[in-house]
């Protein structure tokens, strides 16, 4: 009899910052605007959580410490419902524009408030925008000096706005003397060449079709989990539109807010989701075995 095998559990993340903070907008609303703005975060992400309620998926939400500090009780909220807090940094300030000693403050004070506010040890990273890549390989070394356990920073791929081509596409240590864990964000191939596929813009604006192919080469022809990420603020089409950005940024913001629920909802009903620490741990175990067996 063939013997068939479980299907892969994929990594299930959302990046928890609200429609003010993308870096697409920083240069027409400035920080301390924050405080005054429409704060959606809230709604959005009880939305979310029904969403994997109704799928019955665990996932990891890579928190923003400016959110954490205003909103500890919906913190708490997501790790009662079974999921993954983690670290996105304070107030999405890209790594390549930080130094080492202030990026150490900064993931130290996001991570006390997180952990403030659930109880919960905070042991992932996602920098803000992918923002470790070739200019910032340093940053490995302060998140395992700092204890973290994995960090889902890299995108590699070459994109206007981030990225690091070079990079693995799948889990590797990125330092040899720890055990940090890196998890790119998922990427697929097509001739040779590889194609952004990990969530995000690409999952709203491309077709549903792209993203199905995508996961199931990584899973099917790789063996791999896929790293899938969203904010809570593409699934609010009711969000105010912010007129002064550049009209790319606004196409990539906007385009297909209203089709992004349904989306997902196919996507967490297609694929098994579960939340990064499991990936990380899984994929650590992985490379173990396999250097346990070079020769």
């Amino acid at each position: 009899m063939e013997q068939r095998t479980a299907p892969i559990i994929n990594g299930l993340s959302v990046d928890v910052e609200d429609w003010f903070h993308v870096g697409a907008f920083e240069d027409v609303i400035e920080r301390d605007q924050w405080g005054m703005l429409d704060d959606r975060v809230h709604h959005n992400v009880h939305t979310i959580l029904d969403m994997f309620d109704e799928a019955r998926c665990k996932a990891t939400f890579f928190t923003l410490g400016w959110v954490a500090k205003r909103h500890g009780g919906l913190l708490r909220e997501i790790a009662n419902r079974g999921h993954e807090i983690a670290s996105h940094g304070w107030d999405h300030e890209r790594v390549f524009r930080m130094d080492a000693a202030a990026f150490a403050e900064d993931i130290a004070r996001t991570r006390k408030t997180l952990e403030d506010a659930t109880g919960a040890q905070v042991i992932g990273y996602r920098a803000p925008s992918f923002s470790i890549d070739a200019r910032t390989p340093w940053a490995f070394d302060v998140l395992a000096e700092q204890g973290y356990a994995y960090s889902s920073s890299v995108a590699p791929i070459a994109h206007d706005h981030y990225g690091w081509e070079e990079a693995p596409r799948f889990a590797f240590k990125p330092l040899l003397q720890s055990d940090l864990i890196e998890l790119p964000v998922t990427t697929a191939m097509f001739r040779g060449k590889r194609l952004a596929a990990g969530g995000g813009g690409f999952f709203r604006v491309l077709p549903y079709a792209f993203s199905r192919w995508a996961i199931r080469q990584v899973n099917r022809t790789d063996e791999r989990p896929a790293v899938f990420y969203f904010h809570p603020w593409e699934v609010d089409p009711g969000q105010p539109r912010v007129a002064g950005a550049p009209l790319k940024s606004r196409l990539r913001h906007y385009t297909n807010l209203s089709r992004m629920g349904g989306k997902l909802a196919q996507l967490l009903g297609e694929f098994r989701w579960g939340r990064m620490d499991v990936i990380a741990q899984r994929e650590a175990m992985r490379l173990r075995a396999e250097k346990a067996l070079q020769p």
